[in-house]
């Protein structure tokens, strides 16, 4: 049974996403369904396109169009904030692509970062990463570690270098 007086994520991260608009059982399936066809009708100017799976558009359905702002300072990185628009991501086709056939996945974009400075991803098994213009980054193994990760400050593991 389980232990009703625990939240699903700590309680900052809760407060935050709340504030943004998220509460228990949200999920916009329609809007996820605008945002997987908009990503598969985009082709690249050199062919590349999207990948669109479960994993997304699940993660989009619950937390798409959300901005997040961190209730404080961070853990050990300044906090950014989040914005959870799959489309932040359109014209990262090429580096999606890229990134996941080094991690022998598929990517599909799930939002971005401080207007823009860095691109989040989710692959197929709905693991997170942050591409920015110093590397990549794994946030973490579902988009709630990922969003507890990037709200509290906590340092990401760097996958590539720069």
């Amino acid at each position: 049974m389980p232990d009703l007086n625990t939240t699903r994520f700590p309680v900052a991260v809760d407060a935050a996403l709340r504030e943004a608009g998220w509460q228990p059982g949200r999920w916009d399936i329609k809007q996820a369904e605008q945002w997987a066809d908009a990503l598969r009708a985009y082709v690249s100017p050199a062919g590349h396109r999207h990948s669109v799976f479960p994993a997304a558009v699940e993660a989009w359905a619950e937390f798409g169009g959300l901005h997040i702002t961190a209730p404080g300072p961070g853990r050990q990185i300044a906090p950014a904030p989040v914005h959870v628009d799959p489309l932040a991501g359109l014209h990262h086709a090429r580096s999606l692509a890229d990134l996941g056939r080094a991690l022998e996945t598929e990517l599909a974009p799930l939002g971005e970062e401080a207007d823009n400075r860095a691109v989040l991803a989710i692959d197929a098994e709905g693991r997170v990463y942050s591409l920015d213009h110093t590397g990549d980054w794994y946030l973490g193994p579902d988009v709630d570690h990922a969003l507890a990760a990037l709200i509290t400050g906590t340092q990401p593991a760097r996958l590539t270098s720069p």
